[in-house]
């Protein structure tokens, strides 16, 4: 099928199950702290990021957005740090996860986040080694991998796979 052909709905059904797609952002201080938040909706930090929609929006338009919307903080460029692929389980769907390498941001604009009250409490900047004792499991894995490697790295359940190399070229 071409970009332009559109599938009834039925048969749009019978493609297959969808996989849920999020994307995340590293955002730094000058200082090489790393921006977390601490959710309502579960224990523990995350990073800002969140699902992607399903109207075509992209990873990285996802990432901003979720930014945007959880911080108040606009990211304009970015690099891709990682792609995590994390299986179906009892409970929880699964999916792909994105997590883009945003930078360094300015101390005023770090000064002026403003959290979307109704998802997020509050955020801290915190050293690598205090950031990944705070955050979640899968989350912790995927930023300290993505941290540790000098190029985009693939990871399936936060873990680096064997058999996929790493470089910068």
């Amino acid at each position: 099928m071409g970009d332009t052909d559109v599938l009834p709905a039925d048969a749009a059904a019978d493609l297959g199950p969808a996989i849920p797609v999020s994307a995340g952002a590293l955002i730094f201080d000058r200082s090489g702290r790393l921006l977390i938040l601490k959710p309502t909706y579960k224990s523990g930090w995350t990073i800002p990021g969140g699902v992607m929609e399903a109207d075509g929006e992209t990873p990285w338009q996802a990432c901003r957005r979720e930014v945007r919307e959880e911080c108040g903080l606009e990211v304009r460029t970015g690099r891709l740090a990682c792609v995590d692929f994390r299986r179906p389980r009892p409970g929880r769907p699964g999916g792909v996860r994105f997590l883009f390498d945003c930078g360094v941001v300015d101390d005023a604009a770090l000064g002026g986040v403003v959290l979307q009250s109704e998802e997020i409490s509050e955020h801290r900047l915190a050293r690598l080694p205090t950031a990944l004792r705070l955050l979640r499991g899968p989350i912790r894995r995927r930023v300290q991998a993505a941290c540790a490697a000098p190029a985009a790295i693939y990871l399936e359940e936060g873990r680096p796979v064997a058999e996929v190399r790493v470089t910068s070229r």
